[in-house]
């Protein structure tokens, strides 16, 4: 049988585990170290590893009921679009992949609007009323961010692009950039 560095029996990995095999002895130091699960260790790695580059922004509503995080550049690329609803609502936003967002709490504080082709997913929190994040139409498997309700701290620099969705299909056809940016 296989031993620890510290001379204990190698108990073989369960259903699902991964053998580390030398790296064992290290990856429980770590845990222990840093007080966290295997699971909790494995997000932080994970993240550190697949969201090089980008920061954990934090926000939310105005009420506080709904809070989610989501993993971007510090200098945003901001969407104006002129459409009706967002011109409405001043829905200025910056897209991302689903797996890059996270609802924190009040998945049961939000509600959803709707209206044409009912692909877009206009969420809002059923307290405040404010829309921190929606599913765009242009990008059903990713989210678009209202920078407006991020936490301080996190954002550089933001840029804003005008985009005509009074002529939606014309401008995210031509506008390659929109199409692909819920894509990991």
């Amino acid at each position: 049988a296989e031993r620890t560095p510290d001379g204990a029996k190698a108990e073989p990995p369960g259903p699902g585990a991964i053998d580390l095999g030398a790296q064992s002895g290290r990856w429980a130091a770590f845990q222990e170290r840093h007080r966290l699960s295997c699971e909790e260790a494995a997000r932080l790695l994970l993240d550190a590893y697949e969201y090089r580059g980008l920061v954990k922004h934090t926000g939310g509503c105005h009420c506080g009921a709904v809070r989610f995080e989501v993993w971007a550049s510090a200098d945003l690329h901001v969407f104006n679009c002129n459409c009706s609803i967002c011109t409405k609502k001043q829905n200025r936003h910056f897209i991302v992949p689903a797996s890059r967002f996270k609802l924190l709490k009040g998945a049961d504080n939000l509600t959803t609007y709707t209206f044409n082709t009912h692909r877009a997913q206009h969420t809002f929190c059923k307290t405040c009323g404010v829309q921190s994040f929606y599913t765009p139409r242009s990008n059903p498997d990713g989210y678009g961010i209202a920078p407006h309700c991020l936490d301080d701290g996190t954002v550089h620099t933001i840029i804003t692009e005008d985009i005509n969705g009074k002529e939606w299909e014309k401008a995210v056809k031509e506008h390659k950039t929109i199409r692909d940016m819920s894509k990991p």
